[in-house]
């Protein structure tokens, strides 16, 4: 089957389990479609084992689709840019020094605390991970997936400011991340860093230098938009600056995340008010309303039938089942450390730091991140490890984050 097709049959797909989750499932509707893919991913495989191997065709359809390339540079840029476009900067500004710390000194606790927990806890049970690709599994694992969190975070009416820092993270922190892994990854593979400066200067060049590019790209498609009025046109300009604008990214070496991310802040804030008129408004609206909704559904279709194709077996279900709660107590440390910190402390009480800690879901970043690893001896571990805390963070996270935010709610609220 080639690529066209392939894609043809995802969209068609997610079209489906859509109706079937809004008709007859109603959960949410990324984690309904994803169940439903993984519930197909399951019975497809139970057949297998009967020997009725529609499996096969399956693996022949999705082995087109290479998951890593299509997530982070075809579909990347316009989830996070569709994400970007509805946050308000002046709440974003308020959050900023708290979004700063989780995207940049969160990212670094965490992975370093993923790493080092799994290292120790697999070697007591026998089953060891050398340190630094428990490191490389920390840091593709510790970003939050703007992608996951972005849709459940509004669906259950978070207030304001927390809302702006789990937005916030979310949508800078993979930036980070990446970077991260990039350099783990490199020391894995057994490249010598020269020094932290040089790991400084790598990070500043991709971190900021993405940063100073969005804003350079998105001021540029804001003057443009200011000299028009023509909807059709100004919808163009919006999606040549997302794809225009990661390609030019990726080819400077900047980080491409973290520019178009800039560059939706510029556009939904100072391009909503001053460049578009409310007709343009309302179409751009909706156009990059429709990108976000299919995007999402195919991208969380396919990470339920990727179970298909995921090179698992036995021996990873111990490391999987421990990656789980390592990830989530150092999700949960890396979030509290500031309600300590002074000047952050207030930002950071108890029900943000609750509602971080769960509401911290992984996506489709993550596992493409697995994906790309080159082939080694603990790259199925990786992959099994990752897809587990994909799954159990989309489906019981997700799934449970409202209830969690009304028992905060409610402890926080005196009884009369």
């Amino acid at each position: 089957m080639n690529l066209p097709a392939t894609a043809g049959l995802l969209v068609s797909l997610a079209a489906l389990f859509a109706w079937l989750n809004h008709r007859y499932v109603k959960l949410p509707g990324a984690i309904g479609m994803m169940l439903i893919a993984l519930a197909l991913s399951v019975g497809v495989l139970a057949l297998g084992k009967l020997g009725i191997h529609y499996e096969y065709v399956a693996h022949r359809a999705l082995s087109t689709v290479d998951f890593d390339q299509t997530v982070m540079t075809s579909m990347l840029g316009f989830l996070l840019f569709a994400g970007a476009l509805h946050v308000d900067w002046a709440d974003l500004a308020s959050e900023r020094w708290p979004v700063a710390f989780l995207a940049v000194v969160g990212v670094v606790i965490s992975t370093l605390l993923v790493g080092f927990g799994l290292h120790y806890a697999l070697g007591a049970l026998d089953q060891p991970i050398p340190l630094i690709w428990c490191l490389v599994f920390g840091a593709l694992i510790s970003p939050t997936d703007p992608i996951a969190v972005l849709a459940i975070i509004r669906s259950v009416h978070a207030p304001a400011s927390l809302e702006a820092k789990v937005a916030g993270e979310s949508l800078f922190n993979d930036g980070v991340g990446i970077v991260v892994f990039i350099e783990l990854l490199a020391l894995a593979g057994g490249e010598r860093i020269d020094s932290v400066s040089s790991v400084a200067i790598f990070f500043a060049r991709e971190a900021l230098g993405g940063a100073a590019f969005g804003a350079m790209v998105g001021y540029g498609v804001y003057r443009l938009l200011r000299s028009v009025d023509n909807y059709e046109v100004e919808v163009l300009l919006t999606v040549a600056l997302v794809m225009g604008g990661f390609a030019a990214a990726s080819a400077l070496h900047v980080s491409a995340p973290i520019a178009i991310v800039v560059a939706g802040l510029i556009i939904g804030n100072a391009g909503r008010r001053f460049a578009m008129s409310d007709r343009t408004r309302e179409r751009i609206d909706t156009f990059w309303e429709l990108i976000d909704s299919i995007l999402n559904a195919v991208l969380f279709v396919l990470i339920g039938l990727e179970l298909l194709v995921l090179p698992l077996d036995r021996s990873h279900i111990v490391p999987a089942l421990v990656a789980i709660p390592v990830v989530l107590v150092a999700r949960f440390v890396s979030v509290g450390v500031p309600a300590w910190l002074p000047g952050l402390h207030r930002a950071f009480d108890r029900q943000a730091v609750t509602v971080l800690t769960w509401g911290g879901l992984r996506g489709g970043i993550s596992v493409a991140l697995a994906l790309s690893l080159p082939a080694g001896d603990y790259r199925q571990t990786i992959i099994a490890m990752t897809y587990a805390c994909v799954l159990f963070s989309i489906v019981v996270q997700g799934l449970t984050l409202g209830r969690v935010m009304r028992a905060g709610e409610r402890r926080r609220t005196p009884t009369s």
